[in-house]
């Protein structure tokens, strides 16, 4: 809307306008935008920019507290029964042990498929006493990251055979001997260094294989009537074919043992996968050990269940290789050298590459 002052039509201010040095200063515009003619006050209207509003603070309201917070809830549902908190497991010492026996239950997921119960449970890492009572039990210290509660097993409930995997008795198979203690790359370097000064010492701190190489196959129960795993020449292979069909997939999980950065030096992690179809199942235990420019390991453990069948095949191989040989054996596939570190870390990108160093296949049949 326009502006009349002194019978003169005016513009509304503008945003953008022209300032006068000498005579309106910095900043001011004028009403129609234009330069100033002269330095007349009755010939232009000033517009001097807006002044900003003083913010207004608002009270902080003080968060209510849990009493408070029952008690409303009690004034706006008075019929609801309070909750009982002696359902929830309060965490008040480092040394308190999680998780109670009730909730292991709780956590555990379970799929039955024709006889075959598949159970899985996740759980957070240990706390501070359940680990020093599993390291005095293994006689070594365990990983940083170890899930002591985390469990698989396949049940067939016919005849009560089993298997299970989990991490105690997983790092129990770790070689406690030190004849299997792997070096990393700078070992001779740092010793040929400290030679004159620490001639004397040659005990070794660390006895064990602290690469933490499991064999580890799984825990195998037997059957009442004596049924177990047993490996012989007629015995049949995982049928791959049947396993890469687009079958519905009814069940599956991936659950976490242990873990180990190896003093920043590499990885190793012991994992279990596991997907469940209508008519057949297959597992996947599997340790990826990688000792930066020194040794790269993966070790699988297969298990295939038929459910009409009631066949178990469980299939062992064991691959490794040197450092140099995989970061060669990945640039030669294509892999540039960002791709090739990215690569060094995926287990799946490198077990293919790796030369098998052992086999063993198993396997039972359940049927009744």
């Amino acid at each position: 809307m326009a502006l009349a002052m002194n019978g003169r039509r005016l513009q509304p201010c503008r945003l953008f306008g022209t300032w006068d040095r000498n005579r309106i200063g910095f900043g001011v515009l004028r009403v129609d935008g234009q330069p100033p003619t002269n330095h007349t006050k009755h010939n232009h209207v000033l517009c001097p920019p807006p002044r900003p509003r003083p913010l207004q603070r608002q009270p902080q309201q003080q968060p209510a507290t849990s009493q408070q917070q029952q008690q409303q809830q009690q004034q706006q549902h008075p019929e609801a029964a309070p909750e009982d908190n002696n359902k929830m497991n309060h965490i008040t010492s480092l040394d308190e042990p999680y998780p109670s026996p009730s909730a292991m239950d709780q956590a555990t997921t379970t799929h039955t498929q024709g006889a075959f119960r598949i159970a899985s449970r996740k759980l957070p890492i240990l706390k501070s006493a359940p680990i020093d009572a599993m390291s005095a039990r293994l006689g070594i210290p365990v990983p940083e990251m170890i899930f002591g509660d985390n469990l698989v097993s396949i049940t067939h409930s016919p005849s009560g055979w089993s298997v299970a995997f989990a991490a105690e008795p997983a790092l129990a198979l770790v070689d406690k001997t030190g004849a299997k203690m792997l070096r990393v790359a700078y070992a001779g370097e740092w010793s040929s260094s400290r030679e004159r000064t620490s001639a004397g010492i040659s005990e070794v701190v660390k006895p064990y294989d602290w690469s933490y190489t499991t064999a580890y196959r799984g825990t195998e129960t037997p059957a009442t009537e004596g049924k177990r795993l047993v490996s012989s020449a007629d015995t049949p292979a995982i049928p791959l074919e049947l396993l890469r069909r687009r079958d519905p997939i009814l069940f599956a999980d991936e659950v976490v043992l242990y873990e180990s950065e190896l003093d920043d030096n590499g990885i190793s992690m012991l994992s279990v996968k596991l997907r469940v179809m209508p008519a057949r199942m297959l597992l996947l235990c599997r340790l990826f050990m990688r000792l930066d420019n020194v040794l790269v390991r993966v070790r699988d453990t297969r298990v295939y269940v038929d459910f009409d069948e009631e066949l178990v095949i469980r299939e062992y191989t064991a691959k490794e290789d040197t450092f140099e040989n995989v970061k060669r054996n990945l640039y030669m596939s294509g892999l540039m050298p960002d791709a090739i570190t990215v690569a060094m870390r995926d287990a799946n990108a490198i077990a293919n590459l790796l030369p098998k160093v052992e086999e063993v296949r198993e396997s039972v049949s359940l049927k009744l």
